[in-house]
Parts: structure tokens; sequence; C-alpha cells
């Protein structure tokens, strides 16, 4: 399996966009912890419809079933019908918190285009571990048809909507 793992991070490539802040992937002593208020109901089947204009919360499983099955292959292939973001983050992390507002605003205006998860990777260590996510927050950016590129660090809604527009959805920008 670490080979499997090993091989999919080599097809990885890191996209490290300045962002305006990121945390280290630990609690310094004396932070709050504060708990997400996302809902959590999770899709069981890639080919169950997936909520739509809101953040899903991942787990390893869904990771799994919905985006790419790493215990299985080696070789990226995205089982999404649709572009998606992975929000790798941590309740304790001040960055995380003032992002996931934005990623609550770009689901909606979004919906039926891309599809943002989010993972804590508190809970989800391996998913995290998969990523490379050294600092908080880290952003997987998935087209349909291409490797996914990474984003580290907290930013504006205008930056991820751009990413957005010329990354994942420029199939679509480019038919318009």
């Amino acid at each position: 399996m670490m080979k499997q793992k090993q091989g999919l991070l080599l097809l990885i490539l890191l996209l490290t966009v300045a962002g305006t802040s990121a945390c280290n992937n630990r609690p310094s002593s004396g932070q709050a912890v504060e708990s997400d208020t996302l809902r959590s109901e999770a899709v069981a089947s890639p080919t169950d419809t997936l909520p739509q204009g809101e953040v899903i919360v991942m787990n390893k499983a869904l990771f799994i079933e919905c985006v790419f099955d790493y215990e299985k292959s080696s070789v990226w292939k995205y089982k999404g019908a649709l572009p998606a973001i992975i929000d790798l983050y941590a309740d304790w992390c001040g960055p995380c918190r003032r992002v996931a507002p934005i990623m609550q605003e770009l689901a909606r205006e979004y919906a039926g285009r891309i599809v943002i998860y989010k993972v804590n990777v508190d809970k989800e260590r391996e998913l995290a571990a998969l990523f490379q996510a050294n600092s908080i927050p880290t952003f997987v950016f998935i087209p349909k048809d291409e490797l996914p590129q990474l984003m580290q660090g907290a930013t504006t809604k205008e930056n991820y909507k751009q990413a957005i527009d010329t990354f994942l959805l420029k199939e679509q920008n480019e038919q318009n």
C-alpha cells in the first residue's frame, strides 16, 4: 500500500499559490478548539446525487468511493462527474475557520458545476498525508480529466473563483 501512495504522490502536481496565511499542522497551546458547523451528511455512492450547494464533509471511505481509490490503484483516475475542491482543514486553525464561509458561498454559487469537500486533517490523517498537507488550509483542485493541483494557504474569494474558472471549469468556459 505504501508504494501505491508514493506512486500517487509522484503524480500529484504541487501548485503553491501565495495565500494570505496558513497554519502549521498542529495546534499551539492556548488555542481554542472550535467545531465546524457544516452539515455532515455524506453520500454513500458516487452514482447517488451529491448534495448541491453545500460543502460535503469527507472521510476516507467517501474519498475512496467518490474521488479516487488509492488502495487499488496508483494511477490517478478521478471518479467524480463534476470537478471538485477538497478543503483540508482543522477546527483549531484560524485561517481555516475564516475560509469556511467562503467555501460555503462558493458551493452555493457553483452548485451543479463543482463539488466542494472538506476533510478534517486531525480526523483523517491518512488523507492529509496522501496530499502532503504539511500546512493548512490546503486545497486540492481536481478537474475531471487532469491531475489535481494543490493550493496552500488562505486567500480571497476572488482568487478561489479565478482558480475555479481557469482550472476546474476551463472546458465549460471555452465552450461558452
